[in-house]
């Protein structure tokens, strides 16, 4: 069954330089965050990776990062998407390098992939953890991860099937229905029983867009 790469598209993008106190306040900024930056996109777990990777790659931290009910199918308008990511650091250019490392992580990095049969997943290896991921994940930054994420009884059978393939602690257990309906988890272990995982999830969540009514 072949499956497509869905690339994620970036929505809009918007940086403050000096944000007000009480916007300050409202976001949970520490003194040194003076500078933000906001960016939606219409796929959220890719998203949530990309800004990891602006932690690597830039002086940010991830301030906000939510999914909205429903996902990118039921916007509240045409730039709303999937999800607000809210970047903050020291300084404006601090913002922008982390907003323009998200964006390249998302336009050739990171994406959800089609079944084949209008289903969507996300198995996705993340070799070393930036500072949001081993926050939400609870590990230390360098880590591996693998981050998966499909429909509500796909993911949690193929969940099942990966750690059984792998050397992998499961981490974060997403419950179905998420926000956007959809299940998964982070596993952490070596990268390559992370990779194992991850190829395992997807085996998994194929087997089922196959065949979905077997015992």
């Amino acid at each position: 069954m072949p499956t497509t790469t869905l690339t994620p598209r970036v929505l809009a993008v918007r940086t403050i330089p000096n944000v007000t106190a009480p916007l300050a306040e409202a976001l949970g900024l520490t003194d040194d965050q003076a500078a933000v930056g906001f960016l939606t996109v219409d796929q959220d777990d890719p998203t949530y990776v990309a800004i990891d990777e602006a932690t690597k790659k830039a002086a940010v931290q991830v301030v906000s990062a939510r999914s909205f009910y429903g996902g990118a199918a039921y916007p509240s308008g045409p730039t709303s998407g999937e999800t607000l990511a809210i970047l903050a650091g020291d300084r404006i250019a601090e913002v922008d390098a982390g907003l323009d490392a998200a964006i390249a992580h998302l336009e050739s990095r990171v994406s959800y992939r089609s079944t084949g049969t209008g289903g969507r997943y996300f198995a996705h290896l993340i070799a070393q953890t930036g500072s949001y991921l081993s926050a939400r994940a609870g590990i230390a930054e360098g880590q591996s991860l693998a981050y998966l994420k499909a429909a509500p009884l796909e993911a949690t059978w193929a969940l099942d099937q990966a750690v059984k393939q792998a050397a992998v602690d499961l981490v974060e257990w997403i419950e179905p229905p998420s926000p956007t309906n959809m299940a998964g988890a982070l596993l952490t272990g070596s990268e390559a029983d992370c990779r194992a995982a991850c190829e395992a999830f997807e085996k998994a969540v194929l087997a089922v867009a196959r065949e979905p009514v077997r015992y």
